[in-house]
């Protein structure tokens, strides 16, 4: 799986990438700056709810920790859910060797059958 899905806040905007975006946040960038993000996140419905939602934490310095939290966890639980599907993969051998045992049973049930009615 890219990388790029695995960050939280890849997928903002082209425009608005992420350092920039927290550091809209955290009150860091200049007027003009500021005003082309928040025009720009306008423009992206994604990217404002993004915005809203960081802007609810009360320590706008931990941002940034936070937000690579955010991005560990669903690396983590992407890593999970990759191992899960491995683990099913595994199952499915055991699955085809018994309909193969099963097939093979029913051939030689076939043939004991066949050579019992021809002896009498």
């Amino acid at each position: 799986m890219s990388e790029n899905l695995k960050d939280i806040l890849s997928h903002l905007s082209p425009e608005i990438d992420q350092e920039t975006l927290l550091l809209y946040l955290q009150d860091k960038l200049s007027v003009e700056k500021r005003h082309e993000v928040e025009k720009k996140l306008l423009e992206n419905e994604f990217a404002n709810d993004a915005a809203e939602g960081l802007q609810h934490f009360k320590n706008k310095d931990k941002l940034t920790l936070i937000v690579e939290q955010l991005n560990h966890n669903l690396r983590n639980k992407l890593q999970k859910k990759k191992k899960k599907e491995r683990i099913h993969l595994k199952e499915q051998p055991w699955l085809y060797l018994a309909v193969v045992i099963i097939i093979l049973l029913i051939i030689v049930s076939y043939f004991v059958i066949q050579r019992l009615l021809v002896k009498p």
